[in-house]
């Protein structure tokens, strides 16, 4: 059986004071400390190697009992990171402020109980925790109890009981939105945009929920971040660009007037941020996205903004956005001279990097490659995505990474081969029920290029291709395929004469 990975994963993912307050915590500790050798010779590995850490340490006895060892290890990281991180959140604080709250009642120590749990109340209001402030007040309670058999009753159970029921009634608000969320996050993870019936009645239902329809229906910041969110998701799966981006903008506004709650929540921020990026995008705000890419790569390590997780997700969502925002702009040349710092950063993130964002990257850096005119590279880069065999995420990119693939091949003139393509293809798109008028229009037409000889011919089709494409995409469902891959510009390129790439920037000053 394979060496579990999990020790060298957590010991590589530490950062260096992570790493120096392990050391110095351990240091207070007394007896063996084997462990310790243990974390500095992984600490070493460039990848994990059990058989080299049994012969670096053969003469030792600890090394019989290596797992349990590396386990104790485990432990004891983990022990420290709590310590480190405690009061790195507001989560943290309060975890720590209802321990400390328990050990005084545990000793009687009632009224200094009472103080700290009004400043964890206090804390937790907020910044709207309901989780922690609801059970502070069955704390609150216990300490009611105690109070009245000491003979005090200076405090309003009824009062108490309102609070709780208050509580509560936010705790339900907020986790009804969050299923309103999950749900529509599902449809966008798993297909991207919305296409077809069945996932248009699933954003309808969402979006006409008494929740996200209603007004002053969210009971508190948090709650309304999460209904204008939801609000912006079903914008953006009705291609209303407009209206999504005032939705995400709200989001942003909520977060940045509540700082507590924003720090509190850097993940929400940065997609907020995201959204808002791409839909400047989608409305030739160039500009304004540029900027808002620049913002986004400075939040990590601002208070709330820090850890790995944080710099994984500036890095992925602000390098899609620019290899989005050059292919939108025709600078495909500009979108392959970020090639190196893509790869780099996905080679550093290695199994942090998400599944979907690295399709993604693959996807965005063969449409760079192509715009640029390297086709190789392109198709490099595209069949990374295709020898995939994710079964069920964002299977729109795969889609389309099909057709892109067609037209890649007939670029590089593999045209014994694009009939085999082609027939693969179509039976993929019957499969997964994705062919549409445009899909089908382009494959055959590609099919017939792939046989005609003359160029006169080829450029007769390209230009009734062309004119097919332009009626077509005016169906927004259609369209769909030019947030892929601009296949209007590809064949306005060939009618023309010119490089994809300055097509591409002729509509973008058009529009």
């Amino acid at each position: 059986m394979k060496p579990s990975t999990e020790l060298f994963d957590l010991i590589k993912s530490l950062s260096k004071s992570e790493k120096r307050f392990f050391k110095l915590h351990s240091a207070l500790q007394s007896g063996d400390k084997n462990y310790l050798r243990i974390f500095d010779a992984i600490d070493k590995q460039k990848s994990y190697e059990e058989e080299a850490l049994k012969k670096l340490f053969a003469k030792e006895t600890f090394i019989k009992h290596l797992p349990s060892e590396k386990n104790h290890l485990y432990k004891l990281i983990l022990k420290s990171l709590r310590a480190y991180h405690s009061e790195s959140s507001v989560s943290g604080i309060l975890k720590q402020e209802i321990k400390n709250i328990e050990i005084l009642y545990q000793k009687a120590l009632y009224e200094e109980c009472n103080k700290l749990l009004h400043r964890a109340k206090r804390i937790a209001r907020e910044n709207e925790r309901f989780y922690y402030w609801f059970e502070l007040l069955n704390w609150e309670k216990m300490l009611l109890e105690e109070a009245y058999e000491s003979g005090e009753f200076t405090k309003d159970l009824d009062a108490l009981i309102e609070e709780e029921r208050d509580v509560i009634e936010k705790l339900r608000n907020l986790a009804a939105y969050h299923i309103l969320y999950s749900k529509i996050n599902y449809v966008f993870r798993s297909g991207g945009y919305v296409r077809t019936d069945e996932e248009h009645a699933m954003v309808e239902e969402i979006s006409e929920h008494p929740l996200i329809k209603g007004k002053n229906t969210a009971l508190s910041r948090r709650a309304a971040t999460i209904c204008f969110y939801t609000q912006g998701f079903c914008q953006w799966a009705k291609r209303d660009w407009k209206t999504s981006l005032e939705k995400f903008l709200r989001v942003k506004q909520i977060l940045e007037d509540n700082p507590l709650i924003k720090t509190d929540l850097p993940k929400r921020y940065i997609r907020t941020l995201h959204y808002i990026i791409n839909a400047e995008i989608e409305l030739r705000d160039l500009e304004s996205a540029k900027r808002n890419i620049a913002i986004m790569r400075t939040l990590p390590g601002e208070p709330g903004f820090l850890g790995i997780n944080i710099e994984a997700q500036v890095f992925v969502a602000s390098y899609l956005s620019e290899l989005r925002l050059l292919d939108r702009a025709g600078e495909h040349t500009k979108a392959v001279a970020l090639s190196d710092d893509i790869i780099a950063g996905m080679e550093r993130l290695g199994p942090r990097l998400q599944k979907e964002n690295e399709v993604e990257f693959y996807f965005g850096l063969a449409l760079a490659n192509f715009g640029a005119g390297k086709q190789n590279k392109a198709l490099f880069w595209l069949n990374k995505v295709l020898n995939d065999n994710e079964q069920t995420l964002r299977q729109d990119i795969f889609t389309y990474a099909r057709l892109f693939n067609l037209v890649v091949h007939y670029e590089l003139a593999n045209y014994d081969l694009l009939e085999y393509i082609v027939r693969s293809t179509q039976r993929f798109l019957s499969k997964h029920h994705r062919a549409h008028q445009v899909e089908n229009l382009l494959i055959e037409s590609i099919k017939k290029l792939a046989r005609i000889t003359e160029p006169s011919a080829k450029r007769d089709l390209f230009k009734s291709l062309h004119q097919q494409l332009v009626t077509l995409v005016k169906d927004p469902n259609e369209s769909l395929v030019l947030k892929y891959f601009d296949v209007v510009a590809w064949a306005s390129s060939h009618v023309e004469g010119i490089p994809f790439s300055e097509v591409v920037r002729k509509q973008g000053n058009a529009a």
